[in-house]
């Protein structure tokens, strides 16, 4: 059996992870709502015209909220695969992934709050 180049195995992990994104995107409530938001600060950076420096940490913030809730959503789906009956320290494995998305959230709103702030008072 021929093996695949290089190129034909990035372009087909691009493919897998866009597919990714997008299945996250349609099925997941909580990625809707963060994807909406996110939309939201980017017209509010584009209507306050925030600095490049601004831009940076607004991106960087709404990525790390976005890819820390699809590693929620992929630590709570094979959990789920796994031991599909209620046991407890399934739930704690799923707290702790559900306490990181609102560790980076928190920051995100922080971050969100310095950028903003200053603009609106």
């Amino acid at each position: 059996m021929p093996k695949e180049s290089f190129l034909k195995n990035r372009i087909n992990g691009v493919r897998y992870a866009l597919r990714g994104a997008l299945l996250l995107i349609q099925t997941e409530a909580s990625i809707k709502v963060q994807v909406f938001i996110a939309m939201v600060m980017t017209a509010a950076g584009f209507y306050f015209e925030i600095s490049n420096t601004e831009w940076i940490l607004q991106i960087f913030a709404i990525a790390i909220v976005l890819g820390v809730e699809g590693l929620n959503t992929a630590i709570e789906k094979l959990a789920d695969f796994v031991q599909p009956e209620f046991d407890p320290k399934i739930g704690l494995i799923k707290d702790i992934s559900a306490g990181a998305v609102m560790l980076v959230s928190v920051a995100a709103t922080i971050i969100g709050l310095i950028i903003y702030c200053p603009k609106i008072f």
